[in-house]
């Protein structure tokens, strides 16, 4: 049997997202990821400190890490055509689910279980802050777009913000992290100050 499970998941750097905009900066599916993961790590231990949750953030992190893995088989549809009717929806589920298997049988059969876990997170409060970061990984794009001088992300920033103060109250987590930490991602590096003197 072929093991092409990790050869897959490396190609995720050939799958681009945005593909419909005008971007100043790329974005790979595989930097997405990566992003996305250290934002999930990083809500579910504001969730520990501040909220008094029990969260696991590494399990988190490494679930976010997968959580598009099947793009790598779909290609990343844009956000109209992905959620164009509910019947489309369905039938791009029924697709995601093809991959996530496709993927699996990729692995050798002791591995499967360990791995599917991570590809279809069913924890609802997980996949609940792995949406927020992903949304906020959106946000954040679409930040760095606009700052960047790119007009073309105005529109989006927008829309995102709505999605992202949308789980509010079911994610405070995700308000807290735009309460507190958001204003620094528009930040040039010498506005950062990070300096090593």
């Amino acid at each position: 049997m072929i093991q092409s499970f990790l050869p897959m998941i490396f190609r995720m750097k050939h799958i681009m997202r945005w593909g419909l905009m005008h971007n100043t900066q790329p974005e790979s599916l595989s930097l997405h990821s990566a992003e996305c993961a250290f934002l999930a790590h990083f809500l579910a231990t504001l969730g520990n400190v501040y909220l008094n949750r029990d969260n696991n953030a590494d399990k988190i992190a490494a679930a976010a890490l997968f959580h598009d893995a099947t793009e790598i088989l779909t290609g990343d549809l844009p956000t109209p055509v992905k959620y164009f009717n509910k019947d489309f929806q369905n039938a791009y589920k029924d697709i995601e689910n093809a991959a996530v298997c496709k993927l699996l049988e990729g692995l050798p059969v002791e591995l499967r279980d360990v791995y599917s876990k991570y590809l279809t997170c069913d924890d609802e409060y997980e996949k609940q802050l792995i949406k927020a970061a992903d949304r906020l990984c959106a946000y954040i794009k679409c930040l760095n777009e606009v700052n960047a001088g790119n007009k073309e992300f105005e529109a989006p920033l927008s829309a995102c913000r709505g999605k992202v103060e949308a789980m509010f109250d079911t994610c405070p987590e995700l308000k807290l992290f735009i309460e507190r930490f958001i204003n620094e991602f528009t930040f040039s590096l010498d506005e950062l100050n990070v300096k090593f003197e």
